[in-house]
């Protein structure tokens, strides 16, 4: 990766297109932004591919993360917490719950901060009818 300096942050140009980072969010994604996305992202991913492998009728995945961040020690990220909210036929949560551990152990981006950042996830169910 080869990062480019611009008046008020970075720039990064990726195969899916160009990415500014800025303090700044009149200039850029704030860092921050980017690392919370690449949690959510990552650990949505993996576990829709887990419930895809295993045939899991779902029609949409959400997830909404919060964040608890510590100012007295440079606004470092303490906390987050995912909440995914699937819709689907015939789901059973202690199933999803387990596929989601699943999702946690094989997501990168979690593994990776574990160590220094709590990460809490919880599910709800919609169920649809046909």
């Amino acid at each position: 990766m080869h990062f480019y300096g611009k008046e008020e942050g970075i720039r990064i140009d990726l195969d899916y297109g160009q990415l500014d980072i800025s303090g700044d969010e009149a200039f850029g994604f704030r860092p921050f932004q980017l690392m919370i996305a690449s949690i959510a992202g990552c650990s949505a991913s993996v576990f829709r591919k887990i419930l895809k492998k295993q045939r899991i009728d779902i029609e949409d995945l959400q997830v909404t993360a919060d964040v608890e961040r510590n100012s007295d020690v440079a606004n470092r990220i303490e906390k987050i917490s995912l909440h995914f909210i699937i819709k689907g036929y015939h789901l059973d949560d202690d199933k999803l719950y387990k596929n989601l551990e699943v999702a946690r152990k094989n997501c990168s981006m979690v593994r990776s901060v574990e160590d220094s950042i709590t990460i809490e996830e919880s599910l709800e169910t919609i169920e649809l009818s046909r």
